[in-house]
């Protein structure tokens, strides 16, 4: 099993524990694009329109932004 399978296999496990770096590698790997942030928010958006907004909260993310990434998974990983 790949290093990228295992960290979505591991996100999508447990999404309530999903640490900042690894979501922006996650979103990448699923063709978003980084947009412009501001403070501690990274903006990622999809060419199909749908945007993921992450806040670096001590290295992870928030709970709602974690289920937002797992759905992104869900829709987008092949």
């Amino acid at each position: 099993m790949s290093r990228k399978d295992k960290l979505i296999k591991k996100i999508l496990r447990n999404p309530s524990n999903v640490r900042f770096n690894d979501a922006c590698v996650v979103a990448e790997w699923l063709q978003f694009e980084k947009k412009a942030g501001k403070g501690s928010h990274t903006v990622y958006v999809h060419p199909s329109g749908m945007m993921l907004n992450f806040q670096n909260r001590n290295g992870f993310i928030l709970a709602y932004q974690a289920d937002q990434l797992a759905k992104a998974i869900k829709k987008y990983w092949r």
